[in-house]
């Protein structure tokens, strides 16, 4: 059975994200692996804090125990859920986490304390993104898991046959019955030799796959792509930040961070195993 691993932190973001992750598990047959990892807090005052790791512990047990009850309420018990606590740095524990369960997806909720954070821009979430070799989500704050009828698909056409995995997306555009959008974008017009023949090539490993090509034209790359997912409604946007300036473009754009806070698309990186 596939597992989504839902690293929680217990804020509102990451509860929604817990939501998303158990109405897609309904929709695929999954199971759901609750994870949250504790550290101890550092205390800077002149006067050592008494601090009680059984107490730290204890609560956050209680409090992922909470929303595995409320998750089997909202699906009415149709799913199996998980849970697990852990004391240790965020990505070292999710790493030895998925490599244990070898989850189908990692499911985290969007970070941050400002309007602006919100997608992408929290230091574990984006860390994660760019190192985990595991597909993650990152869930908006207020998107909500209907169904993944459209994927997009952010490619440079630059090596495709190398740098783009192509098993993960075959699988997961076929689990959702979904339909494929791949979106290159360039600054400007112009015939690309390179880009003609990188097209073919991934038009030939995208076979059988239910896929349409849009080239889109714009002076910055991610708006472009992030303006086409607002306006053709796609559920799903794929990145892929070793290969892609999109992710880092997201993260430094102050533009792009006003279309990411408005926008209700969940993200996923995907990474390639070389």
């Amino acid at each position: 059975m596939k597992t989504l691993l839902v690293a929680t932190d217990f804020s509102p973001a990451a509860l929604n994200a817990s939501n998303y992750a158990a109405d897609m598990a309904m929709a695929i047959n999954a199971s759901i692996y609750l994870l949250h990892v504790y550290s101890i807090p550092v205390s800077y005052s002149e006067i050592p804090l008494p601090i009680n790791e059984a107490d730290i512990k204890k609560n956050a047990e209680n409090k992922i125990n909470e929303i595995k009850n409320q998750l089997y309420i909202n699906t009415e018990g149709k799913i199996t859920i998980d849970t697990e606590v852990v004391m240790g740095s965020f990505f070292h524990s999710l790493q030895e986490s998925c490599e244990r369960i070898q989850p189908y997806l990692v499911v985290l909720g969007s970070q941050g304390t400002t309007a602006a954070e919100r997608l992408l821009f929290g230091g574990h979430t984006v860390y994660a993104m760019k190192h985990l070799m595991w597909p993650i989500i990152t869930v908006p704050i207020k998107a909500r898991f209907t169904a993944i009828q459209k994927v997009g698909l952010a490619c440079d056409f630059d090596n495709v046959i190398d740098t783009t995995p192509i098993d993960e997306i075959k699988i997961l555009v076929n689990d959702f019955n979904a339909e494929l959008h791949v979106l290159n974008t360039s600054r400007k017009k112009e015939f690309k030799p390179e880009a003609v023949f990188e097209s073919g090539m991934l038009e030939e490993m995208l076979s059988p796959l239910k896929h349409i090509y849009h080239f889109l034209t714009n002076d910055d790359i991610d708006e472009g792509i992030m303006e086409f997912v607002e306006t053709n409604n796609i559920d799903l946007l794929m990145v892929l930040p070793k290969r892609h300036n999109l992710f880092d473009a997201m993260i430094h754009s102050s533009h792009t961070k006003r279309l990411v806070l408005h926008s209700h698309v969940p993200v996923m990186s995907l990474h390639t195993s070389s």
